[in-house]
Parts: C-alpha cells; structure tokens; sequence
C-alpha cells in the first residue's frame, strides 16, 4: 500500500472533484508517529535510490540525497546529538542557513523526539541568548559547530 493510502485511507485518484477532496481528504496517523521513521525510512527501505533532495549551493554545486541517504545522514546525527545528551523533549536551535545540513539535522530531531527550534544565522548574540533563554534550549547547531547549553553559565545568564 503506497503511504499516501496509509495515512489518507484512499487513493488520490479516488476523489472524483476538489470539493469531494475538501470535503473528505482526512489524514489519520497515531500517537507514535514519527515522520523520520514512518516516511522517510520506509520510503528509503522500498526504494533506496528514489531521488529525495536536491540541493544546489549559491555557486551552483549540486549535492543529490536519496532517501537511503537521508536516513543513513539523519541516523548518524541523531546518534551524535542523543551522544551530546540530547534527548526526547529537548529545544534544540538550527542556525543552518540555507545548507543541505539543515534537513538531516532536523530529520535526526525527529528521531529522537527532541524539538527543532529553526533560526536565522541574521540574529544578534543578543538574540541568541533570548531565544536560548526563553526557549530553554539545550543545543544550538550552527553550520558544522555544536555547543551545548553549559549548567547556568554567563553565556546564558
């Protein structure tokens, strides 16, 4: 059974107009659903090669992602971030700017369970610190560097 099905209940040929599919397009997913695990990884096991990103640099260098490499990508950096003490609940920032790292990190948030916090590479220390602060935020990744939130430090008063 193709994915959409799973969730939706009927084939996308199914609705006869597009008030038919306002009217009863429903998507049905349970309590323990994890896109990282419940789509990309099944994609990636039915079909490994299936192209999933595409992702040109601004000087025009294309990167190509298979769902295979997505979920091997998303894999490793969840087992880095949960090494790194990050865990299910946890706020983490991503300040990726526009780069391919950004889509694996977040799928490895998700399988984890922690919560991806996106954020501008545009804002201020001070800014950092506030959403930090308000947001309790126990990582911020930015580009290829992590830090974790040290214990009550100056940094984050």
């Amino acid at each position: 059974m193709p994915l959409y099905e799973k969730y939706v209940g009927r084939s996308r040929d199914d609705f006869a107009t597009l008030e038919d599919l306002q009217k009863n397009y429903k998507v049905t997913v349970g309590d323990d659903f994890n896109y990282s695990y419940d789509v990309v990884d099944e994609i990636a096991r039915q079909t490994p090669d299936k192209l999933a990103m595409l992702w040109v640099s601004n000087e025009g260098v294309e990167r190509r992602f298979t769902f295979e490499d997505l979920r091997r990508l998303s894999n490793q950096a969840a087992n880095l971030l949960t090494s790194l003490g990050v865990g299910k609940g946890d706020c983490v920032m991503l300040v990726l700017k526009r780069g391919y790292q950004f889509w694996y990190t977040l799928l490895a948030l998700h399988r984890i369970g922690a919560i991806a916090i996106p954020a501008t590479h545009l804002l201020t220390a001070k800014d950092y610190v506030y959403r930090a602060n308000a947001a309790t935020v126990k990582m911020m990744r930015f580009f290829f560097l992590m830090i974790r939130r040290p214990p009550r430090s100056t940094l984050f008063p």
